[in-house]
C-alpha cells in the first residue's frame, strides 16, 4: 500500500523510480537502436557518429573529432534525455490520470510531443548542427517516437506507477 493507501491493479504499491527507470531505459534503447538502424541504412552513418551528433548539442562540431569519448558522452546525453522524458511523463501522470488510464494513446501522443519538443526547442538550442529531414528523419521522428518514445514511457509508466 502507498502512504494513501491505494494500491495498483497488480496489488504492488506505485513505485516511481521502477517506472521511470524501465520507461528511461526502454525509450532509450529504442530509440537510440532506431536511429543506428534507421541513419546507418539510409546514409550509412555508423553509430559512433550518431552518438557523435548526440554530443555535438553539448560540444558543437569538435564531438567529431573526439572518437570514442564523445560517442560515450553522447550515449550519456541520450540516455539523460530518455530518463528525463520519463520523469517529466511520470509526474504529468500524477496530475493527468488519463495519462494512466490510457496509457497508450496517451504514449502515442506524448511521443510525438518529444519528437517536436526536440527539434523545435531542444535542437535550435543547442550548438548541433540543424538536421534535414529525410526518409530516416521520419521514421525516426515522428513515426518512431510515438511507439519507441512514448509508448513505452506510458505503459513503463501505467505498470509501475499507478
Amino acid at each position: 500500500m502507498t502512504t494513501t493507501g491505494t494500491m495498483t491493479a497488480t496489488g504492488a504499491s506505485p513505485n516511481a523510480l521502477l517506472a521511470i527507470f524501465w520507461g528511461g531505459l526502454l525509450c532509450g534503447t529504442f530509440d537510440i537502436t532506431q536511429a543506428f538502424l534507421g541513419y546507418g541504412l539510409q546514409f550509412g552513418v555508423k553509430p559512433v557518429q550518431i552518438l557523435q551528433a548526440v554530443a555535438s548539442g553539448l560540444l558543437g562540431p569538435r564531438s567529431f573529432k573526439g572518437g570514442a569519448a564523445t560517442a560515450a558522452l553522447g550515449l550519456a546525453l541520450h540516455f539523460l534525455i530518455a530518463f528525463g522524458a520519463a520523469t517529466v511523463y511520470y509526474i504529468a501522470s500524477r496530475w493527468i490520470p488519463f495519462m494512466t488510464e490510457h496509457a497508450v494513446i496517451s504514449g502515442l501522443l506524448y511521443g510525438e510531443a518529444v519528437f517536436w519538443f526536440m527539434h523545435l526547442v531542444v535542437v535550435p538550442l543547442s550548438k548541433a548542427a540543424p538536421g534535414r529531414f529525410s526518409a530516416a528523419t521520419i521514421i525516426t521522428g515522428p513515426i518512431g517516437h510515438m511507439f519507441l518514445v512514448g509508448l513505452p514511457i506510458a505503459l513503463s509508466v501505467r505498470r509501475f506507477g499507478s
